[in-house]
């Protein structure tokens, strides 16, 4: 199992005994979020933006608007925090869901 850490913006990947995997993202993440399988992490930038990356550090897509506070997998569907309050839900592949 690995283990994601925010430092400085950028998201680093550790293995469990804590050596050092590889930095993921652009370098303005505020949060980071491993799926349950671990191969997809979604990343919310301090830009309000979120971000899914593969775990070797591919882009995959952006997901949902530009006003997250925080995004967290619920199985394979992802849950964005709005600046608002509201939370969304979307699809691993980026389609929304519904609001909460």
């Amino acid at each position: 199992m690995n283990i994601l850490k925010v430092n400085r913006g950028k998201v680093e990947i550790y293995k469990s005994n804590g050596s050092y995997v590889r930095a993921i993202g652009k370098g303005n993440a505020v949060f980071a979020d491993f799926n349950s399988n671990q191969t997809l992490v979604a990343i919310t930038c301090d830009n309000g933006k979120v971000e899914i990356y593969k775990e070797n550090g591919c882009y995959v897509r952006m997901v949902g608007k530009n006003d997250a506070v925080q995004a967290r997998w619920n199985g394979k569907e992802i849950a964005i925090q709005r600046k608002n309050g509201m939370t969304e839900l979307y699809k691993e592949n980026g389609s929304y869901i519904r609001s909460i």
